[in-house]
């Protein structure tokens, strides 16, 4: 089985800290997002290949973080793209990556390089080829509301009977992640895209197939998230760290009081402060300061300030004055 990792996304709702990195190396604990994923994929001997599928703008960062890592089977897939509106969408560039790497006749898994998973893909795997047929993992948002940002599955036993992309009017809050398996012969994004179908959201291609075919889901409890926003972000951050805080050896903390949640990355520096629930980046400062929930980039300094829910970009200098 080949596997392919999305990290060609552009992550605009995170500006601007993901304007000139990829959402996917943002730290998470003691690892970056796409690590976690690639763990898995590495040490699942079922797994041959693995394909990270990402952009022009972007393709240095991976391959430098790749070359860092002890990983042995990534290899970087890149689409000619450097702008948000440049893109083929998923379906496209998953079109052109099957072309690009030869991987007709393989089964495929597909899995979103910023999602951050409390099961086993192994499970996922396992489940696939019992189904041996397309599978895709399922989760319980627990929300009308937001189940209308995904896709809406609703299922007999395991097999997916309907599925709505994006709807006005979830009857349900069972929704598609972005982990699929595709058994070769349904690996069909060529016909899908060549019948004038929505190359964008790999949903409306699931709807595609639901309609063609059996298709079955795996469906999971525990924790999810979909790191696309600020909010999902930290949430993911607290989710790994459960209350503790990780202090980087070259930090420097001084008459500060560091709360749970908390992560320092190599060179910040809190001074006079108190920070919880946030994420501070290398060679960041704060002087003087109440942080909570926040997010300040690397070689920033912020000074005499209170701020809760904020996203500082890199080398910027806040201070009220004083």
């Amino acid at each position: 089985m080949q596997a392919v990792v999305l990290a060609g996304g552009y992550a605009t709702r995170l500006w601007p800290v993901t304007r000139n990195r990829p959402k996917m190396l943002l730290p998470i604990g003691d690892t970056t997002v796409i690590d976690r994923v690639l763990a898995e994929l590495e040490s699942d001997d079922r797994i041959e290949d693995v394909y990270v599928s990402t952009n022009e703008r972007f393709a240095d960062d991976f391959l430098d973080h790749i070359a860092e890592t002890d990983f042995q089977k990534p290899t970087l897939s890149v689409e000619e793209t450097v702008e948000e509106d440049e893109k083929f969408g998923v379906i496209g560039a998953l079109a052109q990556l099957v072309d690009r790497e030869g991987l007709h006749g393989e089964d495929l898994l597909v899995v979103a390089g910023d999602n951050l998973i409390s099961f086993d893909l192994s499970e996922f795997i396992d489940t696939f080829e019992r189904n041996d047929a397309p599978t895709l993992a399922a989760y319980d948002v627990g929300s009308r509301e937001r189940a209308k940002s995904y896709g809406l599955i609703n299922v007999e036993g395991s097999q997916v009977v309907d599925f709505q992309e994006k709807p006005d009017d979830p009857d349900s809050t069972l929704v598609s992640i972005a982990c699929y398996g595709f058994p070769a012969e349904d690996v069909r994004f060529e016909e899908y895209l060549d019948g004038g179908n929505n190359p964008d959201e790999p949903g409306w291609f699931i709807e595609w197939l639901v309609d063609r075919g059996d298709v079955h889901a795996f469906t999971f409890d525990g924790a999810w998230f979909d790191i696309g926003t600020p909010e999902s972000y930290l949430d993911a951050i607290q989710w790994a760290l459960e209350g503790d805080s990780v202090i980087a050896s070259s930090a420097t903390v001084e008459n500060a009081e560091i709360g749970g949640n908390v992560h320092v990355l190599p060179g910040g520096e809190i001074v006079d402060s108190t920070v919880e629930d946030s994420i501070v980046f290398a060679d960041a400062t704060i002087r003087d300061c109440e942080i909570r929930d926040s997010i300040i980039d690397e070689e920033t300094h912020v000074e005499h300030l209170d701020l809760a829910g904020a996203l500082i970009g890199a080398h910027t200098e806040i201070t009220n004055g004083m």
